[in-house]
């Protein structure tokens, strides 16, 4: 499972209704594609959640990790018991 902030979202036209996510959390960012049936299962979660909890299979290709998705579920970030550690 991976889990983190959305970052971005992007579904070009050439890849037939693919959707990719990059989610970030404090280990650094993921790649996150979901098919366009687990996004149009999913979709209300997909695009109006801020942060995701993802369950799926890691494929490596070149040196680049790709999770795609089987299970998308929201995170909720709002109790967070820390805040940011901004410069001072």
């Amino acid at each position: 499972m991976d889990r983190g902030a959305v970052t971005h979202r992007q579904r070009p036209a050439t890849v037939g209704g693919i959707t990719f996510f990059n989610l970030e959390d404090e280990t650094g960012m993921a790649n996150i594609l979901v098919s366009p049936g687990l996004f149009h299962r999913s979709r209300k979660v997909l695009l109006a959640t801020n942060a995701l909890l993802i369950r799926g299979i890691a494929q490596v290709t070149e040196g680049t990790c790709t999770v795609v998705a089987d299970q998308v579920l929201p995170l909720d970030l709002q109790g967070l018991a820390s805040k940011s550690r901004d410069f001072r």
